[in-house]
């Protein structure tokens, strides 16, 4: 029977023991310390526990660090035996070790997993697209880009889109004007197009309908497209009869076609329907590509891949135009492609709702016309949102662009939105001192930490202390500086939107080695208790790194209480407490003989006047709770 308690005794001590490795590991790993936390996680996994907890937090640290082959392998175990219970986020970090690994079935096989999971719960974070390319899982974009959205000030509280620049003039559509009839779709009036003048100074002057009845019509004109010498004008009207009267089909809608208006003496003339349009079907939203050889447009003819597709027709040099040709399923889906535009560098934009994709329409780049089996790429936030982005256009020169959207936060039903995007670096830039001395410490291992938690990149300090890390803006850092025999320091850096700024981020590092002791913070014990607390382990890996890196040191532990309560009781609890610190010590690998003695003092080491009988404050009084770990042979 006392061998099976003493058994039971044993047990319940261990278990206890791997619970404060776990919480100590736990508060390594918060604050960054991954090496650490890897090392006192297996240490929980050896003892036995093999728990979601452990297995995904090695994965995690791992992962953090870059090392994607040991990631790999402990969130493999994870979901091994925890697979529904893993969280989507470790999963898709397991699906990420798995590519840097070349394991691309497998991770084939979890995306796919993910997916699912996400398609049955809709509020759940997404992490795979519909076009996810499991060898492409890291974005391609460039991340130095930075963004900028505005709304621009003369949008109305009706529908605003189709932005077109010429001439330092813009064209849209709008359904401001109240005086019109209103279109039964969406209770709106009907389209018109507009015209606005950019200031040199920067924002717009009002906008005024285009002039030209010839142009606007009592229904739907939108998406405008000028060519480069000004003369020739495309647009998008609904399907009149000769009567002007709208020309409905069957199922009772308006189909849409493309006009062409020539100016002569400053007046646009009679538009002429293009010949590729029908009464059948619609044919809208033009746009020519750099040299106007050539006009894009959308339509839902037949023989298309969806609801409406892309397509192109050659403008011949009399002013014909060729046969109009689909530009294939690396552009079209089953969905509806819209609002295409050929920038000046041959790259085509347009929106599709056919993609599982950030909201509704969404806005897609392609390659095809240089390339044509480019695929195309969702240009991603903040772009696209949760609502309709369509009717993109950019000078890649300038990198200033427009879009429209509906999303939240505009001022009407579609808004136009300019964006300035540009390429953004910064530095950011220290020098490691030490703490006491200011001194310029060479050889400190500095780490760039992401708001993730993931080492980026680590670097040494030179000769003179410094160091530089390149980073982007609009990002938060955490800077983590190490080095033997020195406590580690670090700062927090948030980056914004200047380019080439540099950040200063200085960093003092204490030493933990004061002439013959070895100085760590104080270690708290809970009231008349003496076993070690979590944050007192945490102190005490600082004597447990600098006895790894002096191998032949030897130190002695003395413990020291205040005068409150009684002197022979204070000698015992403090000989217990520098006991219960010496075996912390032994259980980290420190051998018995590095350690020549663990003696508590009591009270009769007072560092002040507080002794019994004086009233003290509580901080007087911690200033004799203290704990000392003098080296004796180094």
């Amino acid at each position: 029977m006392m061998k099976t308690r003493f058994l039971t005794l044993i047990a319940l001590m261990l278990i206890s023991f791997g619970f404060a490795q776990e919480k100590l590991a736990d508060k390594f790993f918060k604050n960054y310390g991954y090496a650490k936390a890897i090392e006192l996680y297996e240490e929980v996994l050896k003892d036995g526990d093999s728990s979601l907890h452990v297995l995904t937090r090695l994965g995690d640290s791992y992962y953090n660090n870059s090392k994607t082959a040991d990631a790999a392998k402990y969130y493999q175990l994870a979901v091994d035996g925890y697979e529904k219970d893993m969280s989507p986020k470790q999963t898709y970090r397991y699906i990420q070790s798995l590519v840097s690994t070349g394991q691309y079935e497998k991770a084939e096989e979890w995306a796919m997993k993910l997916k699912a999971q996400q398609e049955a719960n809709p509020d759940m974070q997404a992490f795979i697209d519909e076009d996810f390319d499991i060898k492409k899982i890291s974005p391609e974009y460039d991340e130095r880009l930075i963004v900028k959205l505005d709304n621009l000030e003369f949008n109305s509280e009706l529908s605003d889109f189709g932005a077109f620049m010429k001439d330092n003039v813009m064209y849209f559509a709008s359904s401001r004007d109240k005086s019109s009839e209103k279109y039964d779709w969406n209770l709106e009036p009907f389209l018109e197009i507009y015209q606005v003048e950019m200031r040199e100074v920067g924002g717009f002057g009002n906008a005024t309908k285009l002039a030209s009845r010839k142009i606007n019509t009592d229904y739907h004109e939108a998406s405008v497209a000028i060519s480069n010498d000004g003369m020739t004008m495309y647009f998008t009207r609904d399907n009149v009869t000769k009567k002007n009267r709208l020309e409905y089909t069957r199922d009772g809608t308006t189909n849409l076609k493309i006009y062409k208006a020539v100016m002569e003496d400053g007046v646009w003339q009679d538009p002429q329907e293009l010949p590729f349009n029908s009464d059948k079907f619609s044919t809208g939203h033009p746009t020519l590509n750099s040299d106007n050889t050539q006009l894009y447009f959308a339509s839902d003819r037949e023989g298309g891949y969806g609801g409406t597709d892309l397509y192109v027709v050659d403008i011949n040099e009399d002013g014909t135009y060729a046969e109009p040709r689909n530009l294939g399923p690396n552009i079209n889906t089953a969905g509806r492609e819209l609002f295409p535009f050929v920038a000046k560098d041959n790259t085509l934009y347009y929106s599709s709702d056919g993609l599982l994709n950030f909201g509704l329409l969404d806005i897609y780049s392609s390659n095809i016309l240089n390339d044509s089996s480019a695929e195309s790429k969702n240009l991603g936030e903040p772009y696209n949102s949760g609502y309709d982005d369509f009717a993109y256009s950019i000078d890649t020169e300038t990198q200033m662009g427009f879009l429209s959207s509906n999303r939240e936060g505009g001022k009407g039903s579609d808004d136009i939105y300019g964006f300035n995007a540009y390429l953004c670096e910064q530095a950011i830039t220290g020098t490691a001192a030490n703490s006491k001395t200011g001194e310029p410490l060479a050889g400190v291992s500095v780490r760039l930490i992401d708001e993730e938690g993931k080492v980026l990149e680590t670097v040494e300090t030179t000769e003179d202390g410094t160091y530089t890390f390149t980073v982007l803006c609009e990002r938060s850092y955490t800077i983590s500086g190490s080095k033997p025999d020195y406590r580690e320091d670090q700062k927090t850096v948030l980056t914004d939107d200047t380019n080439e700024k540099n950040n200063v981020a200085d960093l003092q590092l204490e030493p933990l080695i004061d002439t013959d002791q070895i100085v760590i913070n104080p270690i708290f014990f809970d009231f008349d208790k003496w076993n070690i607390r979590t944050d007192a382990q945490y102190e005490l890996e600082n004597i447990v790194d600098v006895m790894r890196a002096h191998p032949e040191m030897v130190i002695k532990i003395e413990s020291h209480t205040d005068s409150r309560g009684g002197d022979r009781y204070n000698m015992k609890l403090s000989d217990r407490r520098a006991k219960s610190t010496r075996d912390y010590l032994y259980s980290r690998g420190i051998s018995e003989d590095r350690i020549e003695s663990a003696i508590g003092y009591g009270e009769t080491q007072l560092l002040n006047k507080c002794s019994n009988g004086v009233k003290c404050t509580p901080e007087e009084h911690q200033l004799n709770r203290r704990s000392y770990f003098y080296i004796l042979e180094d």
